[in-house]
Formats: structure tokens, sequence, C-alpha cells
């Protein structure tokens, strides 16, 4: 970190126009994966191409722009007043994921709490639920769909329980390689931080085991109405944040070989925290409200 106090201003970038268009080619891939999911043909390959491309550009803009911020934190140009710009930012970030996840919760407690006792007759709502489906019955989890097609609700105990065991073990060991940085005990850190990235690695590969059982066991997919979409909607959008913390912590792996931080100057490590105890956090609500309640 250099003494100096002006605020640094870096050149101008391609990397935003590269994340745009990154992020553009994900929606459209995601959109005619799902669109094409059972039909299966031709629509679903090339959504899957779309989507597949997309992450590889976002995946070379992350390492990009990230690399640059890199080289410019270590060569001395960014002073105290932008280290904190950089500590808003990131609060600011997790801020916007709270408001993201807190929109998806409100959906599922919208159809939990509203629609379903209102659809079951409700507030003298008899005439609309005779008319509307008639052999409703307000109960959640909602595992048959207007069309009569039925599922099974999945069960908290199993997957669910073994990869909330296996998150918050990651959050203690986590704090543990924090705490070795802090101290300068680095064997004691990369340690550490190893075994948060096999946790990490563990959890999603036990979700996509959940995923396989959702689909070919129990019936439970994205066409089993409102459960099956807020199931999916939420344990997904979840998972892919797991995944994004589990290659932020692998990056910080490396350059923790590198020698990139220090006991006192170590804030994208500190960030890397935060992200990942924000991403068990959202975890432990959503072990409760979509798999034990």
């Amino acid at each position: 970190m250099s003494k100096h106090q002006t605020y640094y201003v870096p050149a101008q970038s391609s990397w935003p126009i590269v994340g745009a268009i990154s992020l553009f080619l994900v929606a459209v891939g995601a959109g005619l994966t799902v669109q094409h999911m059972e039909s299966g043909g031709a629509g679903s390959v090339i959504g899957g191409v779309v989507l597949c491309l997309g992450f590889l550009v976002l995946l070379y803009m992350f390492s990009g722009w990230m690399g640059n911020v890199v080289t410019e934190s270590l060569s001395g140009l960014y002073s105290e007043q932008l280290s904190r710009s950089f500590k808003q930012g990131m609060s600011w970030f997790i801020f916007s994921e709270v408001m993201f996840f807190g929109a998806f919760f409100g959906a599922l407690f919208y159809a939990r709490i509203l629609s379903v006792p209102w659809l079951g007759g409700a507030d003298n709502n008899v005439m609309t639920h005779e008319v509307l489906w008639p052999a409703f019955e307000a109960i959640w989890p909602l595992t048959t769909t207007p069309s009569g097609v039925t599922t099974q609700a999945m069960p908290w105990s199993g997957i669910p329980l073994t990869n909330t065991i296996i998150l918050l073990l990651s959050s203690i060991t986590l704090h543990l390689a924090h705490t070795s940085l802090e101290k300068n005990h680095r064997t004691a850190l990369i340690v550490w931080l190893e075994i948060t990235i096999v946790l990490a690695c563990f959890f999603l590969y036990y979700q996509g085991v959940e995923y396989i059982h959702a689909y070919q066991d129990i019936g439970l997919t994205l066409q089993s109405g409102i459960y099956g979409n807020t199931f999916f909607m939420l344990t997904g959008f979840h998972g892919l944040h797991v995944c994004m913390g589990t290659i932020f912590l692998i990056v910080l792996l490396v350059r923790i070989a590198k020698d990139h931080f220090t006991p006192k100057e170590h804030f994208a490590f500190q960030a890397g925290s935060w992200y990942w105890h924000f991403v068990d956090v959202v975890w432990l609500c959503l072990f409760v409200f979509v798999y034990v309640l």
C-alpha cells in the first residue's frame, strides 16, 4: 500500500462491455435451455451452447478485470481512501444480494401465506375456489398442479441436512483460516482454506445428486407448479452463489501461494470471507423455509 493519498483513477477499460455481453449470453442461453428442457432437440442444444459460451466469457471478464485490480494493488497505486471505497463497494454488493434473495423469499412467502389459502377458500373466497380449482387443498408443499401432475416434496433430512452441516463447517474453517492469516500462520492458513474449498466442492456435488434424485426419483421438476418453481429458483440461485464463492476461494488460495497478503493488508481475503458467510446465512434461511417448514 503506497503512502500517497491521491485517489487512483484507472484508465478506460473494455471489461464492462465484455461483462455485459457475457450476462446477455447467459440470460439468452438459460432461457432457451429452460424453454426446451422437456422437448429437447436443437433448441436445447443451442441454449446449452450459448449458456456455456456466456459463462466462459464471464469467467474471462472476471479473470482479466480482477487481474488488473490485483496488479494495480501490488504496484502501490491504491490509497487508504480507495481501500475504504472497496469495503463500501463490497458491503453494498452483499446488500444487493440480500435484496436479490429477499425477492425470491418474498415470492415463496406470497405463495404460501396468501395465494394458497386464498385458492383454498379463505376470506370467504368459496366461489373462486370452486371455479378455479375445485379439488384444491390448501396445504404446503403444494405437490399437485392444476393439470393433475403429482410430485413428492423434498425432505429436509438426508442430503439437505448433510449440506447444511457442510456449509456450517465451511464457515468455521474459513474463520480459522482468516484468524491464521491475521496471526501470520501461513501453514494453518493454507490448510484451513483448502479444507473450506473441499467442503464447498462437496456441497456442490451433493446438490447435483439432489437434483438428479428430484428429477428421476420423486418427479420434482421445474414443471411441478409453484412448489417446484420456488424450490429450484431458490436452491439453484444459491448453488450458483456457492459456485462463485468457491471460485473466489480458489483465487484467494492462489494469491496466498504468491504471498499477496499480509496480516494487515488482506482486504480481498476479508471480502471473500464476507461473501462466504453471507452464502451460509442464506442457506440456513433456505433450509428452514424451503425444506423444513
